[in-house]
């Protein structure tokens, strides 16, 4: 068999010749005899398939159209993007140690976790792609960039949580990153701006659909309660909750880890720190019924199905 036969052949078992997000997971491992190689051999084509250069898109700006409220978005974003590769370095512990867990007991639930430390790599180069594309603009445009003392303060790495709730979270974060992305994008003239947040907002979407995949593998194994991903929505979309975090006027004092949403500036411009708010909420529905099959449309319905599900 030639090599290009070879990636042929993988490619089809995931039901499509073009790269992209493993489908079903769970079933695939489970019942189609989907291996490991298989699983993450799609993870490197689609993100070799989805490479970018920070540089170059950096090299298309030009900074001097960059308006007073181009320069407060670019501050926060390369803040907030400091705190994803201890995210990363989280589920890649997380997810390793939980495979252990699982060996001999379930041996379709550890190839998941291995399956979802194993992409953990690539989530964590392609948000070293958006933390160094704001920041180098913070630093070229002498915008306050992170000093030393709050890069070491921004890279502590989140504690352990039920995987479920960890994955439910991360696509949650996720949602907000690509929405307010997205929205601000339709709001800066500079053309160039605009593709760089257009491509991290894409980035962001595909992280989020990663999230969903893994998480709903793990709601399908039945090792883990769906109640968990209705906690973990019900902590964002509730009144006052995550996705509002940015403006609550006391954010929370946290001594183990930094939420980037705790620590945005005041809105300044055509920023507002509720950009995209019913998109998010919209999505976070969408997600919930995506990883569980149950179907919500308002916080208090988030509310009532999670409260069901509490034994």
């Amino acid at each position: 068999m030639t090599a290009a036969a070879a990636m042929s052949s993988v490619g089809r078992k995931t039901g499509t010749g073009e790269p992209t997000v493993w489908p079903d997971l769970y079933a695939a491992l489970a019942e189609r005899e989907a291996s490991l190689l298989d699983i993450i051999w799609e993870q490197h084509r689609y993100h070799e398939h989805r490479r970018w250069s920070a540089e170059r898109l950096l090299h298309a700006i030009n900074f001097s159209e960059l308006s007073a409220s181009d320069r407060f978005f670019v501050t926060n974003a390369g803040r907030a993007e400091l705190t994803t590769k201890p995210g990363a370095d989280r589920v890649a512990r997380l997810a390793d140690a939980e495979c252990r867990r699982w060996l001999g007991k379930d041996d379709t639930v550890a190839k998941v976790m291995q399956a979802c430390g194993t992409w953990s790599r690539y989530w964590n180069e392609e948000e070293a792609h958006h933390e160094m594309a704001f920041n180098f603009l913070s630093l070229a445009l002498r915008l306050d960039p992170p000093d030393d003392a709050t890069v070491i303060e921004y890279r502590k790495i989140f504690p352990d949580d039920d995987m479920l709730r960890t994955l439910t979270l991360l696509a949650c974060s996720e949602i907000n990153a690509a929405v307010t992305y997205n929205e601000y994008a339709r709001r800066t003239r500079e053309p160039g701006l605009r593709a760089l947040l257009l491509q991290v907002g894409a980035d962001e979407v595909q992280h989020m659909r990663y999230f969903i995949a893994f998480a709903k593998a793990l709601v399908d194994s039945g090792a883990y309660p769906a109640k968990g991903v209705l906690a973990i929505a019900h902590l964002f979309v509730r009144p006052g909750g995550e996705i509002y975090g940015a403006t609550r006027p006391e954010t929370a004092t946290r001594e183990t880890h930094v939420n980037w949403w705790d620590h945005l500036d005041d809105a300044e411009g055509d920023v507002s720190l509720l950009m995209g708010v019913d998109k998010k909420l919209q999505m976070t529905y969408k997600m919930v019924e995506q990883v569980t099959g149950l179907v919500v449309n308002s916080p208090d319905e988030v509310e009532d199905t999670w409260l069901g599900l509490v034994d």
